[in-house]
């Protein structure tokens, strides 16, 4: 009886390590196995890029540099750059019988100010005409009277925490009143983002005027609150800049708007159907999204019925191969890589065009009926088309940043500042300028009636 207990004390204790076991390794598992469906990775990591190879690492890892990697260190200042110099020595008794060097070690330290602003004040004297008692006063610079309180500098800082860093109003208050000791009012904060926009509407428009004409445009839009009304967010962008355009509609309405009926480029987006309908009415070439296809494919790849399962993982082998095959482009030569992908494509759409017989596999068959199957391989032929619409949304997750913090906008005027400071910060960014710079040298050119700086 005695053996009894002890046998069945022992094979509890092995079955509670084996369930402690097993669920380390389901946790393993599915952190293996994240793709867009059950993390917020994007479509397209989910097979379009290669695997990384993860080497073992025996033990825990320490945090930090490790062994054999690369220091990276930040570079001193210049001496120009300097505004200080404090120098500390021993003292005469502790530096007996020491021979001091023309050496020193070097603690380079950053403080803020003890005022972080000036405060000027512009006088223009008054004069009485002593006949008629009409009262003149001297003029003013433009940026002056137009400034009011707040400088080119200061307008432009609160404006870059508004659109750049996705504060809203109380926090940019609440910046300014701790940090800085300034108390300034909602309204005087609000008053100066609608200069800036005032500012960047050239820029911005010269850029919508250009957007029809680009031969290669991705797009993507996504959801925004005005005044808790829902409107659309939208992004047209090149590898030079990005513009976003705020609508009421999600419909190709908007495309037709802004892109005109003559667009003659390629089109990268998703399969929404406001891009179908705008390719069909005007003859626009499409890109769709490959890492969209991924996306349904692998949802019917994970379906329960068996032979649309079956289905699904033939095609997405297929995908695989032709992702493999364009991460090793610049290892093949021209003609191995056309013909390797003639081969995946003619395989792809073969397998593609023989559905079995359940609703959605003829749904997802029906893109790909005739000539419409070329608006997915348009990237073969044309190599500055790219395959998936992956830059444009990695373009407007700003966007969504902003929204999910600040909540949305309050009518038309916030609707263009948004705008045109998304389009100004991610254009800076995509050219490596300072978006803060462009923002203070439009609001300069804006009040003194120079020339305005351009995004391009």
């Amino acid at each position: 009886m005695k053996d009894k207990d002890a046998i069945i004390a022992e094979l509890t204790k092995q079955n509670a390590l084996l369930v402690e076991e097993n669920k380390r390794l389901q946790e393993r598992i599915a952190q293996l196995e994240k793709n867009s469906n059950n993390s917020s990775k994007p479509p397209s990591s989910d097979i379009v890029k290669p695997r990384r190879i993860v080497r073992k690492v025996r033990g825990k890892r320490k945090r930090g540099g490790q062994p054999g990697h690369r220091k990276f260190q930040r570079q001193s200042f210049a001496p120009e750059q300097i505004d200080q110099v404090i120098e500390y020595e021993l003292r005469d008794r502790d530096a007996r019988g020491l021979v001091p060097l023309d050496e020193w070690k070097i603690v380079q330290q950053v403080n803020l100010p003890e005022k972080m602003y000036t405060v000027t004040e512009h006088r223009a004297r008054k004069y009485r005409n002593p006949k008629t008692g009409k009262i003149h006063i001297a003029p003013m610079p433009d940026a002056i009277a137009k400034g009011g309180l707040l400088g080119a500098d200061m307008t432009a800082a609160i404006a870059f925490l508004k659109g750049g860093c996705h504060m809203s109003y109380s926090t940019i208050q609440q910046f300014f009143k701790e940090l800085m000791q300034l108390d300034l009012s909602r309204g005087v904060l609000c008053k100066a983002t609608l200069k800036v926009s005032q500012s960047l509407q050239p820029a911005y428009e010269r850029l919508a005027e250009r957007l029809p004409h680009e031969p290669h445009l991705g797009i993507d839009e996504t959801g925004h609150k005005d005044n808790g009304k829902l409107h659309w967010t939208w992004c047209f962008q090149t590898p030079q800049y990005s513009m976003f355009h705020i609508d009421a509609s999600r419909g190709s309405g908007v495309l037709e708007t802004v892109l005109g009926q003559d667009f003659a480029g390629v089109i990268c987006a998703d399969y929404w159907g406001a891009y179908r309908k705008y390719a069909r009415l005007f003859d626009v070439r499409m890109q769709y999204c490959l890492a969209h296809l991924i996306r349904d494919v692998r949802f019917l790849a994970e379906h329960i019925t068996q032979q649309l399962a079956c289905w699904g993982k033939e095609l997405l082998d297929w995908l695989k191969k032709l992702f493999c095959t364009l991460h090793r482009s610049d290892k093949l030569t021209a003609k191995g890589f056309a013909r390797n992908m003639k081969h995946i494509k003619q395989g792809f759409l073969k397998r593609m065009r023989r559905p079995p017989n359940h609703p959605l596999a003829r749904k997802l068959a029906k893109r790909f009926r005739g000539k419409a199957a070329d608006d997915y391989f348009r990237f073969l032929a044309d190599p500055e088309v790219e395959p998936t619409n992956n830059g444009t949304e990695r373009q407007i997750r700003h966007t969504v940043i902003d929204r999910r913090i600040t909540q949305g906008t309050r009518g038309q005027a916030g609707m263009r500042l948004c705008e045109r400071i998304w389009t100004t910060i991610a254009t800076c960014k995509k050219q490596n300028r300072n978006v803060f710079d462009f923002i203070h040298q439009s609001i300069v050119a804006h009040w003194t009636h120079q020339c305005y700086p351009e995004l391009l």
